[in-house]
């Protein structure tokens, strides 16, 4: 367990956030960190979704239960936080 710094590109907000996760924190996780600095203040919450995060520039969604430790994350790489219907 360590604390692990990744930028957040919120879809909908228009700041980057630096949000401080764990290493053992899944991406559910690290969508929910995310979420606290934008929902709310600057993106309305979207109730029916899910929050899903994918690297920046891509399209595939890492799997939900993926931990930070196995993401293969670098510290502040920016990661896109995304709505998905459930």
């Amino acid at each position: 367990m360590a604390l692990f710094p990744l930028t957040s590109n919120f879809e909908g907000d228009f700041v980057l956030q630096l949000v401080p996760v764990d290493t053992e924190h899944t991406m559910d996780e690290v969508a929910a960190a995310a979420a606290v600095h934008s929902v709310g203040r600057r993106v309305r919450d979207r109730p029916g979704h899910i929050l899903r995060v994918r690297r920046h520039g891509s399209t595939e969604l890492l799997p939900r239960n993926l931990k930070v430790a196995e993401a293969g994350f670098k510290p502040t790489e920016t990661v896109d936080i995304v709505w998905q219907a459930a």
